[in-house]
């Protein structure tokens, strides 16, 4: 007998067929899919004790967003409009004033967030970039892990290492307490491996750790203490391949690709890079051959001042996966939203329509994203034995009918408040757009109670007031 058996959908299963079946029902026993199939064949070979009818509904995949920042949701939009103040918030935010509270709501407002779009793995950065990780101790891991662990979603916590010169002050603000401490190298690289121990597979395999390296690049101050920077590096990537971690950095660009390779030997097939924007067509080919993954995040800021070249560098052979580099200072984890600007963005370079079709994005958000990550064969598809994350999106809406070209209405015409039901590990986490098991509301709450309380301890109120050139100006 299954656990739960889903009738009557459009299943878009993105295996390794790209079939996509009309009228079919998928059986769910445990944490996995047991039989996909004919709704009269799987209803007699598979009772269940929950039956959801998907009538007028796609059956998919859950989304996998392969680049995020926890800490993000609680700071949207500070220091947007300040030149260097969106960095200012981040440093102050994460380093100095915050506490296990911040990070522990921080994760349950994304998650919340991701389920009701439809997203069931994401990579989330514990922190706000390569020199803002809070690492200086586990406990704000551990606040979020938590957090992920109770709430049911599937995450990639990406810990890691700030930019030298060491040390770097951090505060404890534990209990009303300020202690500030000067944190080493040493020090946050046993915390990530600490972290990594304790996580790495937890909540029956829907934690998992990978450890962050911050990007080179030439011309930086760090070019003085290069020995320094390339044993600090050799450290970290010997600790993601000792404990099987993926091994990531967020933030390159053209020329630190070749530098990752020659000069650190951090590429591999194991290693997911961000953002990645104007690499030339050396560091392409050392992406393909390496096997070396990329995170593309088309609504980034860091997708405003250079492209990722995505086509070419799936036509070189790379896997490419979606990112939504998060819920700050401007974006969400709407990875329809994420489909859509990627589509947009790079027709509007090559100036063709038949740049990164519908089909393609989809790929990136699901099946290329789980590559990306090594766990193509757990999730990514919907596929007999592979973990039950799945999401039915509502296609009998105005924006998507006809619902006739149901791929392109997913692709081209969807958002997140179309997901209907989002299942991960086989918890129904989501049904008809209400959460199961979770205080929304408490939740919301105390998100907004905690970044009210980091806002007044960092200082950083006048940063949510309207700036003077927001009203009536082509360019603030």
């Amino acid at each position: 007998m299954a656990d739960i058996r889903i009738d009557n959908a459009l299943v878009v299963t993105m295996d390794g067929d790209r079939r996509v079946l009309e009228g079919a029902s998928v059986a769910i026993s445990g944490t996995r899919i047991a039989a996909i199939g004919p709704r009269a064949e799987i209803a007699r070979d598979h009772p269940a004790e929950t039956v959801i009818d998907a009538s007028r509904k796609a059956l998919m995949p859950g989304f996998v967003d392969v680049h995020a920042h926890a800490g993000h949701g609680l700071i949207k939009t500070l220091g947007l409009a300040g030149d260097g103040e969106w960095e200012r918030t981040c440093h102050t935010a994460y380093t100095v004033a915050s506490d296990t509270a911040f990070w522990a709501a921080e994760a349950a407002l994304s998650a919340v967030e991701r389920i009701r779009c439809g997203t069931t793995t994401g990579v989330s950065y514990l922190g706000g970039g390569d020199d803002v990780m809070r690492t200086d101790e586990t406990i704000y891991a551990d606040a979020h892990c938590r957090e992920i662990e109770r709430l049911g979603t599937r995450s990639v916590v990406a810990v890691g290492i700030n930019r030298p010169p060491f040390p770097k002050t951090y505060a404890n603000i534990e209990a009303g307490s300020y202690r500030e401490r000067a944190v080493s190298f040493d020090t946050q690289l046993s915390v990530c491996e600490a972290v990594a121990k304790a996580w790495d597979g937890a909540a029956g395999g829907r934690v998992k750790i990978a450890v962050s390296f911050p990007v080179h690049h030439r011309g930086s101050e760090q070019d003085a203490m290069l020995d320094t920077v390339r044993d600090q590096a050799a450290a970290t990537r010997d600790l993601t391949r000792r404990l099987g971690l993926i091994f990531t950095q967020d933030g390159h660009r053209q020329g630190s690709i070749r530098l990752a390779h020659e000069v650190f030997g951090l590429l591999g097939p194991d290693a997911l890079m961000s953002h990645s924007v104007d690499l030339d067509g050396e560091e392409i080919r050392l992406v393909a051959e390496t096997g070396t993954k990329i995170a593309h995040n088309p609504s980034a800021n860091r997708s405003i001042t250079g492209r990722c070249p995505v086509p070419e560098l799936i036509e070189a052979g790379a896997v490419v996966g979606l990112g939504s580099d998060g819920t700050a200072p401007d974006r969400g984890y709407d990875m329809f939203r994420h489909m859509f600007q990627a589509m947009h963005y790079h027709r509007r370079h090559f100036r063709d329509p038949a740049v990164l079709p519908p089909g393609k994005m989809l790929e990136m958000a699901t099946i290329d994203g789980a590559t990306a990550l090594g766990m193509q064969d757990q999730i990514g598809s919907v596929e007999v034995g592979k973990q039950a994350d799945l999401i039915l999106v509502d296609l009998f809406k105005p924006h998507m009918v006809p619902m006739t070209m149901p791929l392109y209405r997913l692709a081209c015409f969807a958002n997140g408040a179309d997901v209907d039901t989002t299942i991960v590990a086989g918890r129904i986490l989501m049904r008809e757009r209400r959460l199961v098991g979770i205080d929304e509301a408490g939740v919301l709450e105390a998100a907004d109670r905690q970044a009210a309380l980091m806002v007044e301890r960092a200082g950083l109120k006048d940063l949510e007031r309207l700036p003077d050139r927001f009203w009536g100006v082509a360019r603030g």
